[in-house]
């Protein structure tokens, strides 16, 4: 006696096929869409910060975080609910830094939140006081001309963008080249971060700190 061997036939390895290829693209398509959602809450916070300190500086005549008059302005109790700033006319410190470091960089998001212009907790204790980007990085702002070659008097950065969005991300704040223009990404290394370049090309994989001119 003959035993018939059994198997898929052409149509079905084929209906198959189509099959794996639709869930292929669609979870291709998803993506995209996640990373485009990413992208412009990115976007959103180099506009939004800007815009905080502006708001500021028309109310009060200072810039949040230098303001040496901060608790005058926004503890009016008379309690020393904020520190006060050298009135410098500029943001001292670095974008990230933490309450280790206590500086007017660190202060800015206490100040634009006691003058009710952004929401969030105004306790430094808090742990959700220092703000973070849609990818789980720091947001911060300080002085330029140390940073990546950008000269405005201030600059915001968003840290820990992958690079698969630092492109996208430049596109829509700039001219698409994280290495120029107003908007740029660099790597941490010896001496601070380290611009883009032939040398420190841009992977999708790796992460990158991305500041922009205010």
């Amino acid at each position: 006696m003959t035993s018939r061997q059994t198997g898929f036939t052409l149509v079905e390895i084929a209906v198959v096929l189509v099959i794996i290829s639709l869930l292929m693209g669609g979870v291709l398509k998803g993506q995209e869409l996640i990373d485009s959602a990413k992208v412009k809450n990115l976007a959103q916070d180099f506009r939004t910060t800007p815009a905080l300190l502006h708001a500021y500086q028309d109310k009060f005549r200072a810039l949040p975080g230098d303001d040496s008059r901060g608790p005058l302005h926004l503890c009016p109790d008379g309690s020393a609910c904020t520190s006060t700033g050298n009135g410098n006319a500029a943001i001292d410190g670095a974008w990230d830094d933490d309450d280790t470091d206590d500086t007017e960089a660190f202060r800015f998001w206490q100040h634009v939140r006691l003058a009710n212009l952004a929401t969030g907790t105004a306790d430094i204790a808090d742990a959700g006081y220092l703000p973070r980007n849609a990818v789980g990085g720091r947001v911060g702002i300080q002085r330029g001309g140390s940073l990546l070659g950008l000269t405005s008097t201030h600059i915001v950065c968003s840290g820990n963008v992958p690079g698969k969005l630092v492109r996208q991300l430049d596109i829509a704040l700039d001219d698409g080249n994280p290495a120029s223009g107003s908007v740029r990404a660099g790597t941490a290394g010896e001496g601070g971060l380290q611009l883009i370049s032939a040398g420190n090309p841009l992977v999708d994989g790796n992460t990158y700190t991305v500041c922009a001119n205010l």
